[in-house]
Protein backbone atom coordinates (compact mmCIF):
# COMPACT_ATOMS: atom_id res chain seq x y z
CA UNK A 1 0.00 0.00 0.00
CA UNK A 2 1.18 3.36 -0.54
CA UNK A 3 1.39 5.55 2.56
CA UNK A 4 1.07 9.57 2.21
CA UNK A 5 4.33 10.05 3.99
CA UNK A 6 6.76 8.93 1.98
CA UNK A 7 6.18 12.06 -0.41
CA UNK A 8 7.17 14.43 2.25
CA UNK A 9 10.61 12.48 3.66
CA UNK A 10 13.27 14.87 3.16
CA UNK A 11 15.92 14.08 0.06
CA UNK A 12 18.09 11.09 0.73
CA UNK A 13 15.82 9.58 3.31
CA UNK A 14 14.76 5.80 2.33
CA UNK A 15 11.90 4.00 2.65
CA UNK A 16 13.08 0.91 4.25
CA UNK A 17 16.19 1.39 6.11
CA UNK A 18 19.17 -1.53 5.76
CA UNK A 19 20.65 -3.06 8.82
CA UNK A 20 22.89 -5.48 9.66
CA UNK A 21 21.86 -8.16 11.62
CA UNK A 22 24.65 -8.96 14.56
CA UNK A 23 24.96 -8.18 17.85
CA UNK A 24 24.41 -4.13 19.02
CA UNK A 25 28.05 -4.65 20.57
CA UNK A 26 29.17 -5.35 17.08
CA UNK A 27 28.91 -1.49 16.45
CA UNK A 28 31.23 -0.46 18.71
CA UNK A 29 33.96 -3.00 17.36
CA UNK A 30 33.57 -1.48 13.80
CA UNK A 31 34.15 1.60 15.16
CA UNK A 32 36.70 1.15 17.89
CA UNK A 33 38.78 -1.21 14.44
CA UNK A 34 37.94 2.05 12.32
CA UNK A 35 39.00 4.54 13.91
CA UNK A 36 40.87 3.93 17.63
CA UNK A 37 42.18 6.88 17.91
CA UNK A 38 38.82 8.98 17.81
CA UNK A 39 37.44 10.84 20.76
CA UNK A 40 34.79 8.74 22.01
CA UNK A 41 34.02 10.08 26.03
CA UNK A 42 35.02 13.56 27.47
CA UNK A 43 33.86 12.82 31.07
CA UNK A 44 34.24 16.03 32.90
CA UNK A 45 37.60 16.24 31.62
CA UNK A 46 38.39 12.47 31.93
CA UNK A 47 39.07 11.47 27.55
CA UNK A 48 38.88 8.15 26.15
CA UNK A 49 39.26 6.99 22.32
CA UNK A 50 37.34 3.99 20.53
CA UNK A 51 40.10 2.15 20.94
CA UNK A 52 40.35 2.34 24.61
CA UNK A 53 36.29 2.20 25.40
CA UNK A 54 36.47 -1.16 23.05
CA UNK A 55 39.63 -2.22 24.83
CA UNK A 56 37.60 -1.29 28.49
CA UNK A 57 34.28 -2.91 27.21
CA UNK A 58 36.25 -6.35 26.29
CA UNK A 59 37.55 -6.52 30.31
CA UNK A 60 34.51 -5.87 31.90
CA UNK A 61 32.99 -8.51 29.65
CA UNK A 62 35.68 -10.97 30.64
CA UNK A 63 35.08 -9.86 34.50
CA UNK A 64 31.14 -10.59 34.28
CA UNK A 65 32.50 -14.24 32.99
CA UNK A 66 34.68 -14.82 35.47
CA UNK A 67 32.27 -13.94 38.39
CA UNK A 68 29.71 -16.67 36.88
CA UNK A 69 27.24 -14.56 33.88
CA UNK A 70 26.61 -16.53 31.58
CA UNK A 71 24.62 -15.97 28.19
CA UNK A 72 21.14 -15.12 29.15
CA UNK A 73 21.97 -13.88 32.74
CA UNK A 74 20.30 -10.62 33.63
CA UNK A 75 22.69 -7.43 35.09
CA UNK A 76 21.27 -5.03 36.04
CA UNK A 77 23.15 -1.37 35.61
CA UNK A 78 22.01 1.15 38.19
CA UNK A 79 24.14 4.28 37.14
CA UNK A 80 23.87 8.13 35.76
CA UNK A 81 25.60 9.19 32.70
CA UNK A 82 29.31 7.70 33.26
CA UNK A 83 32.18 5.91 30.79
CA UNK A 84 31.22 2.80 33.56
CA UNK A 85 27.32 3.29 31.96
CA UNK A 86 28.50 2.42 28.64
CA UNK A 87 31.62 0.11 29.07
CA UNK A 88 28.83 -1.93 31.34
CA UNK A 89 26.06 -2.09 28.99
CA UNK A 90 28.08 -3.10 25.80
CA UNK A 91 30.59 -4.99 28.48
CA UNK A 92 26.71 -7.07 29.89
CA UNK A 93 26.04 -7.69 25.73
CA UNK A 94 29.32 -8.89 24.76
CA UNK A 95 29.55 -11.37 27.35
CA UNK A 96 26.00 -12.59 25.64
CA UNK A 97 24.31 -11.48 28.55
CA UNK A 98 21.08 -9.40 29.13
CA UNK A 99 21.38 -5.90 30.53
CA UNK A 100 18.55 -4.14 32.62
CA UNK A 101 18.45 -0.62 32.39
CA UNK A 102 18.09 0.58 36.19
CA UNK A 103 17.21 4.45 37.55
CA UNK A 104 19.38 5.62 39.73
CA UNK A 105 16.81 7.79 41.39
CA UNK A 106 15.30 4.44 42.24
CA UNK A 107 14.03 4.10 46.17
CA UNK A 108 14.43 0.73 47.76
CA UNK A 109 10.85 -0.17 47.01
CA UNK A 110 11.43 0.03 43.29
CA UNK A 111 14.73 -1.26 43.02
CA UNK A 112 13.58 -4.56 44.99
CA UNK A 113 10.79 -5.22 42.66
CA UNK A 114 12.98 -4.46 39.81
CA UNK A 115 15.51 -7.21 40.26
CA UNK A 116 13.22 -9.26 41.40
CA UNK A 117 11.08 -9.03 38.34
CA UNK A 118 14.00 -9.82 35.76
CA UNK A 119 16.07 -12.01 37.97
CA UNK A 120 19.20 -10.11 37.45
CA UNK A 121 22.00 -11.88 39.66
CA UNK A 122 24.69 -9.23 38.96
CA UNK A 123 23.84 -5.42 40.07
CA UNK A 124 26.45 -2.76 38.75
CA UNK A 125 25.65 0.45 41.59
CA UNK A 126 26.94 3.91 42.11
CA UNK A 127 29.05 3.62 45.44
CA UNK A 128 26.92 6.35 46.59
CA UNK A 129 23.22 4.15 46.25
CA UNK A 130 24.96 1.41 48.01
CA UNK A 131 22.70 1.75 51.05
CA UNK A 132 19.36 1.72 48.82
CA UNK A 133 20.93 -1.42 48.24
CA UNK A 134 21.43 -3.05 51.37
CA UNK A 135 18.02 -2.51 51.99
CA UNK A 136 16.62 -4.52 50.09
CA UNK A 137 19.57 -7.16 49.83
CA UNK A 138 18.00 -10.13 51.26
CA UNK A 139 15.27 -10.02 49.30
CA UNK A 140 16.47 -9.84 45.60
CA UNK A 141 18.27 -12.30 43.55
CA UNK A 142 21.56 -10.76 43.47
CA UNK A 143 24.93 -12.82 43.98
CA UNK A 144 27.18 -10.25 42.86
CA UNK A 145 27.48 -6.75 43.50
CA UNK A 146 29.82 -4.79 41.24
CA UNK A 147 30.60 -0.97 43.04
CA UNK A 148 32.00 2.09 41.02
CA UNK A 149 32.27 5.63 41.74
CA UNK A 150 32.27 8.80 40.01
CA UNK A 151 35.85 9.55 40.72
CA UNK A 152 36.88 6.21 39.25
CA UNK A 153 36.79 7.76 35.84
CA UNK A 154 38.16 11.44 36.47
CA UNK A 155 41.52 13.30 35.92
CA UNK A 156 43.46 14.10 38.53
CA UNK A 157 43.68 15.81 40.00
CA UNK A 158 39.56 15.61 40.80
CA UNK A 159 40.01 12.58 41.26
CA UNK A 160 41.51 12.76 44.34
CA UNK A 161 39.02 15.86 45.28
CA UNK A 162 35.88 14.66 45.00
CA UNK A 163 36.04 11.73 47.75
CA UNK A 164 37.22 14.68 49.89
CA UNK A 165 34.45 17.06 48.96
CA UNK A 166 31.63 13.78 49.43
CA UNK A 167 33.23 13.33 52.70
CA UNK A 168 33.16 16.93 53.41
CA UNK A 169 28.86 17.02 52.63
CA UNK A 170 28.10 14.00 53.79
CA UNK A 171 27.26 11.96 50.90
CA UNK A 172 30.44 9.44 50.98
CA UNK A 173 29.98 5.85 51.50
CA UNK A 174 31.88 3.67 53.41
CA UNK A 175 31.87 0.37 51.19
CA UNK A 176 32.14 -3.23 53.36
CA UNK A 177 35.00 -5.41 52.10
CA UNK A 178 32.41 -8.87 51.55
CA UNK A 179 32.94 -11.60 49.24
CA UNK A 180 29.76 -10.32 46.89
CA UNK A 181 30.72 -7.03 46.27
CA UNK A 182 33.37 -6.12 43.76
CA UNK A 183 35.61 -3.08 43.08
CA UNK A 184 35.34 -2.08 39.65
CA UNK A 185 38.85 -1.16 39.16
CA UNK A 186 39.83 -4.68 40.86
CA UNK A 187 38.33 -7.05 38.15
CA UNK A 188 38.93 -5.12 35.30
CA UNK A 189 42.58 -4.23 35.36
CA UNK A 190 43.75 -7.54 34.12
CA UNK A 191 40.95 -9.21 32.78
CA UNK A 192 41.91 -11.14 29.74
CA UNK A 193 39.97 -11.57 26.35
CA UNK A 194 36.31 -12.70 26.65
CA UNK A 195 35.11 -15.55 25.59
CA UNK A 196 32.06 -14.25 22.58
CA UNK A 197 29.39 -16.48 22.71
CA UNK A 198 27.17 -16.96 19.32
CA UNK A 199 24.66 -14.73 19.53
CA UNK A 200 21.72 -13.56 17.06
CA UNK A 201 20.02 -10.83 15.73
CA UNK A 202 16.79 -11.90 17.64
CA UNK A 203 18.06 -12.96 20.96
CA UNK A 204 17.41 -10.95 23.58
CA UNK A 205 19.41 -7.91 24.62
CA UNK A 206 17.90 -5.53 27.05
CA UNK A 207 15.07 -5.38 29.62
CA UNK A 208 13.83 -1.73 29.65
CA UNK A 209 11.21 -1.64 32.25
CA UNK A 210 7.85 0.63 31.63
CA UNK A 211 4.28 0.72 33.18
CA UNK A 212 3.12 0.43 29.51
CA UNK A 213 -0.98 0.87 30.22
CA UNK A 214 -1.63 -0.94 33.31
CA UNK A 215 0.92 1.11 35.57
CA UNK A 216 2.72 -2.16 36.84
CA UNK A 217 6.19 -2.07 36.21
CA UNK A 218 7.27 -4.60 33.43
CA UNK A 219 9.91 -5.35 31.06
CA UNK A 220 9.99 -4.90 27.46
CA UNK A 221 12.13 -7.51 25.92
CA UNK A 222 13.85 -5.54 23.38
CA UNK A 223 16.33 -7.39 21.21
CA UNK A 224 19.94 -6.70 19.41
CA UNK A 225 17.87 -6.53 16.04
CA UNK A 226 15.21 -3.62 17.72
CA UNK A 227 17.89 -1.69 19.18
CA UNK A 228 20.01 -1.78 16.15
CA UNK A 229 17.45 -0.75 13.65
CA UNK A 230 16.29 1.88 15.44
CA UNK A 231 19.67 3.38 15.58
CA UNK A 232 19.84 3.06 11.94
CA UNK A 233 16.48 4.71 11.42
CA UNK A 234 17.56 7.56 13.30
CA UNK A 235 20.78 7.75 11.15
CA UNK A 236 18.65 7.55 7.95
CA UNK A 237 16.23 10.37 9.14
CA UNK A 238 19.34 13.02 9.07
CA UNK A 239 20.53 12.96 5.41
CA UNK A 240 22.98 15.63 5.87
CA UNK A 241 25.57 13.69 7.14
CA UNK A 242 26.05 16.09 10.55
CA UNK A 243 27.72 13.45 12.28
CA UNK A 244 30.85 13.54 10.29
CA UNK A 245 32.20 15.92 13.01
CA UNK A 246 29.66 15.53 15.59
CA UNK A 247 29.62 15.72 18.81
CA UNK A 248 26.65 14.49 20.68
CA UNK A 249 25.45 16.22 24.31
CA UNK A 250 24.87 12.84 26.33
CA UNK A 251 22.82 14.82 29.17
CA UNK A 252 19.65 12.43 28.87
CA UNK A 253 19.70 9.25 30.94
CA UNK A 254 21.37 6.51 29.45
CA UNK A 255 19.06 4.60 31.64
CA UNK A 256 16.20 5.83 29.88
CA UNK A 257 15.33 4.09 26.01
CA UNK A 258 15.21 7.44 24.81
CA UNK A 259 18.85 8.08 26.15
CA UNK A 260 20.25 5.05 25.45
CA UNK A 261 19.45 4.66 21.65
CA UNK A 262 19.77 8.36 20.60
CA UNK A 263 22.40 9.29 22.28
CA UNK A 264 24.63 6.63 23.23
CA UNK A 265 23.95 4.20 20.71
CA UNK A 266 23.59 6.36 18.02
CA UNK A 267 26.73 8.31 18.57
CA UNK A 268 28.93 4.68 18.85
CA UNK A 269 27.30 3.71 15.56
CA UNK A 270 28.40 7.18 13.39
CA UNK A 271 31.71 7.80 15.87
CA UNK A 272 30.67 10.92 17.53
CA UNK A 273 32.29 11.68 20.93
CA UNK A 274 30.19 11.61 23.98
CA UNK A 275 30.12 15.00 26.13
CA UNK A 276 28.69 12.84 28.98
CA UNK A 277 27.20 14.88 31.97
CA UNK A 278 25.01 12.53 34.87
CA UNK A 279 22.75 14.86 35.40
CA UNK A 280 21.35 18.04 33.94
CA UNK A 281 22.34 21.52 34.87
CA UNK A 282 21.81 24.40 32.76
CA UNK A 283 24.76 26.25 33.25
CA UNK A 284 26.90 23.31 33.01
CA UNK A 285 25.01 22.40 29.71
CA UNK A 286 25.80 25.79 28.19
CA UNK A 287 29.41 25.47 29.33
CA UNK A 288 29.55 22.12 27.66
CA UNK A 289 27.96 23.27 24.53
CA UNK A 290 31.01 25.79 24.14
CA UNK A 291 33.28 24.44 25.22
CA UNK A 292 33.17 21.02 22.62
CA UNK A 293 31.70 23.04 19.87
CA UNK A 294 27.99 20.35 20.29
CA UNK A 295 26.04 19.56 17.09
CA UNK A 296 23.57 17.20 18.62
CA UNK A 297 21.37 18.05 21.60
CA UNK A 298 18.79 15.81 22.04
CA UNK A 299 16.30 16.15 25.01
CA UNK A 300 12.86 16.73 26.25
CA UNK A 301 11.17 20.20 26.33
CA UNK A 302 11.99 21.33 30.14
CA UNK A 303 15.60 20.75 28.79
CA UNK A 304 15.39 23.14 25.72
CA UNK A 305 13.02 25.80 28.17
CA UNK A 306 15.81 25.83 30.63
CA UNK A 307 18.14 26.32 27.98
CA UNK A 308 15.85 29.47 26.22
CA UNK A 309 15.59 31.29 29.65
CA UNK A 310 19.02 31.09 31.16
CA UNK A 311 20.53 34.22 32.00
CA UNK A 312 22.77 35.51 29.32
CA UNK A 313 21.74 32.89 26.60
CA UNK A 314 21.83 35.40 23.76
CA UNK A 315 25.56 36.34 24.38
CA UNK A 316 26.58 32.82 24.45
CA UNK A 317 28.73 30.89 21.68
CA UNK A 318 26.21 28.20 21.59
CA UNK A 319 25.71 27.81 17.31
CA UNK A 320 27.59 24.82 16.88
CA UNK A 321 24.42 22.87 17.93
CA UNK A 322 22.85 21.47 14.62
CA UNK A 323 20.36 18.80 15.29
CA UNK A 324 18.18 18.24 18.21
CA UNK A 325 15.54 15.62 18.81
CA UNK A 326 12.79 16.50 21.21
CA UNK A 327 10.86 13.14 22.80
CA UNK A 328 9.09 12.01 25.83
CA UNK A 329 6.57 14.83 25.98
CA UNK A 330 4.39 17.31 23.45
CA UNK A 331 7.31 19.94 22.59
CA UNK A 332 5.43 23.76 22.34
CA UNK A 333 5.95 25.30 19.15
CA UNK A 334 7.29 28.70 20.74
CA UNK A 335 9.73 26.62 22.50
CA UNK A 336 11.00 25.33 19.94
CA UNK A 337 10.81 28.60 17.87
CA UNK A 338 13.08 30.38 20.03
CA UNK A 339 15.79 27.43 20.29
CA UNK A 340 16.11 27.32 16.62
CA UNK A 341 16.39 31.62 16.39
CA UNK A 342 19.22 31.27 19.46
CA UNK A 343 21.29 28.35 17.90
CA UNK A 344 20.30 28.08 14.25
CA UNK A 345 19.87 24.07 14.64
CA UNK A 346 17.14 22.12 13.63
CA UNK A 347 14.70 21.35 16.81
CA UNK A 348 12.04 18.90 15.80
CA UNK A 349 9.42 16.96 17.86
CA UNK A 350 9.28 12.94 17.26
CA UNK A 351 7.34 10.20 19.11
CA UNK A 352 8.30 7.02 20.27
CA UNK A 353 8.11 4.55 22.87
CA UNK A 354 9.74 1.92 25.21
CA UNK A 355 7.83 -1.37 23.43
CA UNK A 356 9.48 0.04 19.75
CA UNK A 357 13.14 0.84 21.15
CA UNK A 358 12.19 3.64 21.06
CA UNK A 359 11.41 6.25 18.01
CA UNK A 360 8.83 5.29 15.92
CA UNK A 361 7.51 9.06 14.30
CA UNK A 362 9.32 12.28 13.91
CA UNK A 363 8.87 15.42 12.05
CA UNK A 364 11.04 16.18 8.93
CA UNK A 365 14.18 18.17 10.01
CA UNK A 366 14.15 20.36 6.61
CA UNK A 367 11.13 19.65 4.78
CA UNK A 368 7.27 20.73 6.16
CA UNK A 369 7.02 20.61 9.79
CA UNK A 370 3.46 20.69 10.91
CA UNK A 371 2.32 22.25 15.02
CA UNK A 372 1.16 19.94 17.36
CA UNK A 373 2.27 16.73 15.48
CA UNK A 374 4.54 14.15 16.03
CA UNK A 375 5.62 14.18 12.54
CA UNK A 376 5.73 10.80 9.99
CA UNK A 377 7.14 7.09 10.17
CA UNK A 378 10.19 6.13 10.23
CA UNK A 379 11.90 4.52 7.62
CA UNK A 380 10.23 0.60 7.58
CA UNK A 381 7.88 1.89 10.03
CA UNK A 382 4.07 0.91 9.25
CA UNK A 383 1.52 3.04 11.35
CA UNK A 384 -2.73 3.99 11.09
CA UNK A 385 -5.11 4.93 13.45
CA UNK A 386 -7.42 2.10 14.74
CA UNK A 387 -10.78 1.70 15.45
CA UNK A 388 -11.91 -1.25 18.65
CA UNK A 389 -11.52 -4.07 16.74
CA UNK A 390 -8.27 -2.84 15.42
CA UNK A 391 -9.33 -2.12 11.66
CA UNK A 392 -7.50 0.59 10.06
CA UNK A 393 -9.51 4.49 9.98
CA UNK A 394 -9.27 6.93 7.11
CA UNK A 395 -6.96 9.78 7.30
CA UNK A 396 -9.02 12.53 10.21
CA UNK A 397 -10.60 9.96 12.32
CA UNK A 398 -9.41 9.26 15.61
CA UNK A 399 -8.19 5.67 17.01
CA UNK A 400 -5.50 3.99 18.80
CA UNK A 401 -2.18 4.23 17.00
CA UNK A 402 -0.86 0.94 15.84
CA UNK A 403 2.14 0.25 14.20
CA UNK A 404 5.08 -2.29 13.35
CA UNK A 405 8.72 -2.72 12.40
CA UNK A 406 12.13 -4.35 12.99
CA UNK A 407 12.39 -1.96 16.23
CA UNK A 408 8.80 -3.69 17.90
CA UNK A 409 9.69 -5.39 20.54
CA UNK A 410 9.69 -9.42 21.00
CA UNK A 411 7.09 -8.79 24.11
CA UNK A 412 7.09 -8.36 28.20
CA UNK A 413 9.30 -10.22 29.97
CA UNK A 414 7.30 -13.36 31.74
CA UNK A 415 4.02 -11.59 30.98
CA UNK A 416 2.23 -13.66 28.08
CA UNK A 417 -1.03 -12.23 28.54
CA UNK A 418 0.05 -8.68 28.49
CA UNK A 419 2.01 -9.22 25.44
CA UNK A 420 -1.10 -10.59 23.66
CA UNK A 421 -2.67 -7.95 24.03
CA UNK A 422 -0.47 -5.25 22.97
CA UNK A 423 1.45 -7.55 20.42
CA UNK A 424 -1.36 -8.62 17.62
CA UNK A 425 0.11 -10.29 14.07
CA UNK A 426 3.68 -7.95 14.53
CA UNK A 427 1.28 -4.97 15.21
CA UNK A 428 1.99 -2.89 18.43
CA UNK A 429 -1.24 -1.35 20.02
CA UNK A 430 0.36 1.47 21.98
CA UNK A 431 -2.53 2.38 23.95
CA UNK A 432 -1.94 6.18 22.82
CA UNK A 433 -4.92 7.55 20.95
CA UNK A 434 -4.18 9.39 17.48
CA UNK A 435 -4.93 10.52 14.04
CA UNK A 436 -3.50 10.52 10.76
CA UNK A 437 -4.41 13.88 8.11
CA UNK A 438 -4.39 13.14 4.42
CA UNK A 439 -0.20 14.24 4.44
CA UNK A 440 0.73 11.11 6.82
CA UNK A 441 1.55 13.18 9.63
CA UNK A 442 0.29 11.57 12.99
CA UNK A 443 -1.64 13.46 16.34
CA UNK A 444 -1.47 12.07 19.69
CA UNK A 445 -5.02 13.42 20.92
CA UNK A 446 -4.80 11.85 24.29
CA UNK A 447 -2.26 9.64 25.92
CA UNK A 448 -1.97 6.50 27.32
CA UNK A 449 -4.66 6.21 29.76
CA UNK A 450 -3.97 8.18 32.73
CA UNK A 451 -0.19 7.87 32.50
CA UNK A 452 1.78 12.01 33.68
CA UNK A 453 4.66 13.30 31.78
CA UNK A 454 6.37 15.33 34.00
CA UNK A 455 9.83 16.26 32.94
CA UNK A 456 9.91 13.80 30.46
CA UNK A 457 9.57 10.83 32.75
CA UNK A 458 6.38 8.83 32.92
CA UNK A 459 4.50 8.88 36.11
CA UNK A 460 1.70 5.89 36.72
CA UNK A 461 -0.51 7.46 39.22
CA UNK A 462 -1.60 3.65 40.47
CA UNK A 463 2.02 3.48 41.77
CA UNK A 464 1.33 6.93 43.38
CA UNK A 465 -1.50 6.01 44.54
CA UNK A 466 -0.81 2.46 46.33
CA UNK A 467 2.13 4.42 48.18
CA UNK A 468 -0.49 7.02 49.60
CA UNK A 469 -3.14 4.45 50.59
CA UNK A 470 -0.22 2.60 52.84
CA UNK A 471 -0.65 5.85 55.35
CA UNK A 472 -2.87 5.09 57.94
CA UNK A 473 -4.86 8.21 57.84
CA UNK A 474 -5.60 8.20 53.56
CA UNK A 475 -8.84 6.37 52.88
CA UNK A 476 -9.31 7.79 49.38
CA UNK A 477 -6.19 9.01 46.66
CA UNK A 478 -6.41 9.52 42.96
CA UNK A 479 -3.41 11.40 41.22
CA UNK A 480 -3.57 13.43 38.30
CA UNK A 481 -1.24 15.35 35.73
CA UNK A 482 -2.26 19.05 36.03
CA UNK A 483 -0.60 21.73 33.44
CA UNK A 484 2.69 22.76 34.21
CA UNK A 485 4.62 25.50 32.18
CA UNK A 486 8.23 24.14 32.66
CA UNK A 487 7.28 20.63 33.40
CA UNK A 488 4.94 19.94 31.42
CA UNK A 489 2.62 18.52 33.58
CA UNK A 490 3.00 18.16 37.65
CA UNK A 491 2.11 15.26 39.62
CA UNK A 492 -1.36 16.31 41.99
CA UNK A 493 -2.98 14.23 44.69
CA UNK A 494 -6.28 14.38 45.73
CA UNK A 495 -6.98 12.68 49.02
CA UNK A 496 -10.14 12.04 51.22
CA UNK A 497 -8.60 11.05 54.97
CA UNK A 498 -9.98 8.55 57.84
CA UNK A 499 -12.28 10.00 60.53
CA UNK A 500 -10.50 11.30 63.33
CA UNK A 501 -7.54 12.60 60.69
CA UNK A 502 -8.90 15.51 59.88
CA UNK A 503 -7.08 18.34 60.48
CA UNK A 504 -4.38 16.20 62.24
CA UNK A 505 -2.66 14.99 58.78
CA UNK A 506 -1.70 17.59 56.39
CA UNK A 507 0.59 17.89 52.77
CA UNK A 508 4.00 18.03 54.64
CA UNK A 509 3.34 14.53 56.77
CA UNK A 510 2.20 12.73 53.38
CA UNK A 511 4.65 14.05 51.37
CA UNK A 512 7.72 13.03 53.21
CA UNK A 513 5.66 10.03 53.89
CA UNK A 514 5.90 9.70 49.71
CA UNK A 515 9.75 10.35 49.42
CA UNK A 516 10.62 7.63 51.36
CA UNK A 517 8.83 5.13 49.17
CA UNK A 518 8.60 6.96 45.86
CA UNK A 519 11.91 8.64 43.71
CA UNK A 520 11.49 12.05 43.40
CA UNK A 521 9.89 12.63 40.64
CA UNK A 522 6.95 10.92 41.41
CA UNK A 523 6.13 12.25 44.53
CA UNK A 524 2.70 15.13 44.01
CA UNK A 525 3.64 18.46 44.00
CA UNK A 526 0.04 19.90 44.48
CA UNK A 527 -2.31 18.25 47.43
CA UNK A 528 -5.66 18.93 47.62
CA UNK A 529 -8.12 17.31 50.91
CA UNK A 530 -11.76 17.09 49.82
CA UNK A 531 -14.44 15.44 51.72
CA UNK A 532 -15.36 12.72 48.65
CA UNK A 533 -13.91 12.11 45.10
CA UNK A 534 -16.03 11.82 42.05
CA UNK A 535 -16.91 8.64 41.45
CA UNK A 536 -18.82 6.08 38.53
CA UNK A 537 -22.22 4.69 39.72
CA UNK A 538 -19.87 1.31 40.66
CA UNK A 539 -17.78 3.48 42.69
CA UNK A 540 -14.71 3.92 40.51
CA UNK A 541 -12.85 7.28 41.40
CA UNK A 542 -12.95 9.64 38.19
CA UNK A 543 -9.46 10.68 37.51
CA UNK A 544 -10.31 12.39 34.29
CA UNK A 545 -12.99 14.80 36.04
CA UNK A 546 -10.88 16.08 38.73
CA UNK A 547 -8.45 16.58 35.79
CA UNK A 548 -11.06 18.56 33.64
CA UNK A 549 -11.63 20.54 36.89
CA UNK A 550 -7.93 21.41 37.19
CA UNK A 551 -7.54 22.52 33.39
CA UNK A 552 -10.67 24.80 33.83
CA UNK A 553 -9.55 26.07 36.96
CA UNK A 554 -6.23 26.86 35.57
CA UNK A 555 -7.53 28.87 32.44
Amino acid sequence: MERPWYAFYDEGVPREVEYPEVPLFELMRRTAEESPDKPAIDFLGYKMSFGQLWQQTRSFARALQDLGVKPGDRVSIMLPNTPQFVIAFYGTLLAGAVAVNTNPLYTPRELSHQLRDSGAETLVILDLLWPRYTEIAGEVPVKNVITTGIQDYLPFPKNWLFPLKAKKEGTWVNLPQQENRHDWRKITKTAPEPNVPQIAADDLALLQYTGGTTGVSKGAMLSHRNLISNVYQIDAWEPGQVWKNGVMLSVIPFFHVYGMTVSMNYSVMRGMKMVLLPRFDIAEVVTAIEKHQVTHFPGVPTMYVAFNTFPGIEKRNIRSVKVCLSGAAPLPVEVANKFEELTGAKLVEGYGLTEAAPVTHCNPLYGKRKVGSIGLPFPSVDAYAADPEGKELPPGEVGELVLKGPNVMLGYWNRPEETAQTLKDGWLFTGDVARMDEEGYFYIVDRKKDMIIAGGYNIYPREVEEVLYQHPAVKEAAVVGVPDAYRGETVKAFLVLKEGYEGEVGEDELKAFARERLAAYKVPKLWEFREELPKTAVGKILRRLLRAEEESRQQ
